[in-house]
C-alpha cells in the first residue's frame, strides 16, 4: 500500500469519525417537542413546590395570603400582605409581596425561575436562575426556591 492509499484511508477514517461525532451530538440534542415536554414535566412539580413553600411562609407570618399564578408570566405562586402604617402621625399602607414563578417555555430551551420580593413598599430582591433544559437538576431548582423564601422571610422579619 502506497502513501496515497494510506492518505485516502486516513481521510476517510477522519470523515467517518466526524460524521459519527455529529450524529452523536444530534442524538444528544433534544428535539423541540421533547424540550416542550421536558419543560412541562419540570414546571408542574416546581410550581407545586413554590406554592407549598409560600404557604409555609404565610403560616409563619400571619396576614399573608397566597395565590396560585398561572398566566403569561409563568406558573408559580405569590404571597401578598397589606399592612396599615401609622408612622409619623399619618395613615398609610405598607405592601409586602413575594412572587416566585417558572417562566413559560421559550425558544432558548431553558428552564427559568424568577422571583421578586417587596417588603413594606420597597423592592427587597429580584432574582433569576436559569439552566438549559437538557442539563436541569430539579433538586437544585427546589433548593433555590427554598433559599429564596428563607431569604425573604429573614428580610421581612428584620424589617419589623
Amino acid at each position: 500500500m502506497d502513501f496515497k492509499e494510506r492518505l485516502q484511508r486516513a481521510a476517510q477514517r477522519g470523515q467517518r469519525a466526524r460524521e459519527a461525532e455529529l450524529s452523536a451530538a444530534e442524538a444528544q440534542a433534544l428535539s423541540e417537542e421533547e424540550c416542550r415536554r421536558l419543560h412541562a414535566n419540570l414546571r408542574l412539580p416546581l410550581s407545586e413546590h413554590i406554592e407549598r413553600c409560600l404557604r409555609e411562609l404565610a403560616d409563619r407570618f400571619p396576614g399573608f395570603s397566597v395565590q396560585t399564578i398561572v398566566d403569561e408570566t409563568g406558573w408559580g405562586a405569590e404571597a401578598t400582605r397589606d399592612d396599615v402604617d401609622l408612622g409619623n402621625g399619618r395613615r398609610g399602607n405598607a405592601f409586602s409581596r413575594l412572587r416566585v414563578v417558572v417562566s413559560p417555555y421559550n425558544k432558548y430551551h431553558v428552564l427559568d425561575l424568577a422571583s421578586k420580593g417587596t417588603i413594606r413598599n420597597k423592592e427587597s430582591f429580584n432574582r433569576n436562575h436559569y439552566q438549559r433544559l437538557a442539563d436541569v437538576d430539579e433538586q437544585n431548582f427546589r433548593d433555590l426556591v427554598e433559599q429564596w423564601v428563607l431569604d425573604y422571610a429573614e428580610m421581612f422579619a428584620a424589617a419589623g
